[in-house]
């Protein structure tokens, strides 16, 4: 769902293309905040990134 709004965000914005799909604009940004950093997942989320690494 992430990948359909950062590609069409430039053309129609992410709030309206949230607004349209069951997704809150908020929950968006904090997606593509981890992504961008991974520091910001939870903990858990990060442990299980290292044991799928491993």
């Amino acid at each position: 769902m992430t990948g359909f709004i950062d590609e069409h965000r430039n053309v129609h914005g992410v709030e309206p293309i949230c607004k349209v799909l069951p997704i809150a604009p908020s929950t968006y940004y904090l997606h593509a905040a981890r992504r961008a950093d991974p520091s910001r997942a939870s903990a858990r989320a990060q442990a299980d990134t290292q044991l799928c690494a491993a």
